[in-house]
């Protein structure tokens, strides 16, 4: 994954909340050196604040974005749903390869749809079912959230699928047959 992807990232986690060093590290999925980096960098450029507080037990460290941080993730975040509607449009269109030359030409910037939410998880899996290609080809299969990539031939145990569409809400028994 590109180093820039990463970077908004964790940018958007802090955005969003996410204000502890190990929360941020689960949310953004790198390691514990990578995000410090990251963190530093981030800092450097204005985009977040590092506080230090005092509490019960000892000081506590909050990272938050700054004003500049928060238009930085709007901003990229606006620019993702663009190729997403242009993806999905080439999609709609039905020629395989410009999508995949598409898809080739902005293979790095995926991951960040995905963790932003700005991508049609079901549209993307057709996608690649059209391509006769896995999705796992462009993206890493621990940004690919549960469910997703049924279409594409990935993560489909051969029973008891609903269709697709779960809102991950309810309960799944696999009874194994």
């Amino acid at each position: 994954m590109e180093e820039e992807s990463k970077d908004m990232m964790v940018l958007g986690a802090i955005k969003n909340g996410v204000k502890k060093f190990d929360k941020i590290q689960r949310a953004a999925q790198i390691d514990s050196e990578e995000l410090n980096s990251i963190l530093e960098k981030l800092e450097r450029r204005e985009l977040i604040t590092v506080e230090e507080k005092k509490g019960w037990l000892g000081k506590k460290i909050e990272i938050k974005t700054t004003e500049k941080g928060s238009k930085e993730v709007e901003e990229r975040i606006h620019e993702l749903q663009g190729k997403w509607d242009q993806m999905s449009m080439i999609y709609k269109s039905g020629d395989k390869q410009k999508l995949k030359q598409y898809m080739d030409d902005n293979k790095s910037i995926l991951p960040m749809m995905i963790f932003f939410g700005v991508m049609d998880m079901i549209m993307f899996s057709m996608m690649f079912s059209m391509m006769g290609m896995m999705m796992t080809d462009y993206v890493p299969a621990e940004s690919i959230p549960d469910g997703a990539g049924e279409a594409d031939g990935g993560g489909s145990d051969g029973g008891g699928s609903d269709g697709g569409g779960s809102d991950g809400g309810g309960f799944d028994f696999d009874v194994g047959f």
